[in-house]
């Protein structure tokens, strides 16, 4: 199933209390339960201004749906063409 990168300017959102985290969590898991399991949120990164958001989904449209549903902004959403990370020197031999 695709991944999604959802980015999602919410000002003051690197100040955020450990509460009002857990509040937006509990809301987005709520709206989650109700679509179903063929949306699923991975994490999320808070940086600044922005919320980062990884979600498996498939297609834009669901991913749009749980952000309209649990009143969550969105900025800009990517589909995940590749994942890279540190193995993946490892992965392609040289030559």
């Amino acid at each position: 199933m695709p991944k999604y990168v959802i980015e999602r300017d919410i000002p003051g959102a690197g100040n955020m209390s450990p509460s009002d985290l857990q509040g937006i969590a509990q809301k987005s898991c709520s709206v989650l339960r109700q679509m179903g399991p063929e949306i699923q949120w991975l994490h999320s990164y808070i940086a600044g201004n922005k919320v980062y958001c990884v979600y498996v989904a498939p297609n834009e449209e669901k991913i749009r749906e749980h952000a309209e549903k649990g009143g969550f902004p969105v900025t800009h959403i990517e589909r995940v063409s590749t994942v890279i990370d540190p193995v993946t020197e490892e992965a392609v031999p040289a030559g």
